[in-house]
């Protein structure tokens, strides 16, 4: 499937994540990372932050065309808003594909976190500005 090359081709791309936290945690850092990360991963946190993805994605596609993606090679062009949060609730691996810009958002059903692969700099602004209205954070790892 041609999209299977578009997804592979931009995983192995620069990327960004979508996050709940502002930046990346040390490695060596202070804290309970682990313990609030599966925190984070129980119910009903996970739903809260899960719907705030879905909802980055929504208004999104209000800007860009969306091809959504999962892991039993089931593809839908600009899906409804409630196909959307179906897929990305369903604890599997989503990709939402935009095309027009070569870029890929992999969601992986087990994180609290989303990554964005490839982007130019025009959609990578509006994800800061999307990410921020749903109370999220846009950084660069700094392992790449």
């Amino acid at each position: 499937m041609e999209n299977n090359s578009i997804i592979d081709e931009c995983l192995s791309k620069p990327y960004w994540v979508i996050d709940i936290l502002p930046k990346q945690v040390p490695a060596n850092g202070g804290g309970q990372y682990f313990k609030i990360e599966e925190y984070f991963l129980r119910q009903p946190q996970f739903d809260e932050i899960c719907k705030k993805y879905c909802n980055l994605l929504i208004k999104l596609n209000c800007y860009y065309d969306i091809s959504l993606y999962n892991v039993l090679d089931e593809q839908i062009f600009n899906p409804q808003p409630e196909l959307i949060t179906g897929w990305m609730s369903s604890g599997e691996i989503v990709y939402a594909i935009i095309e027009s810009e070569d870029a890929v958002f992999g969601f992986y059903g087990d994180e609290h976190s989303m990554a964005l692969y490839n982007p130019h700099e025009d959609l990578l602004q509006m994800v800061r500005e999307l990410a921020a209205s749903e109370g999220l954070y846009v950084w660069k790892p700094t392992n790449q």
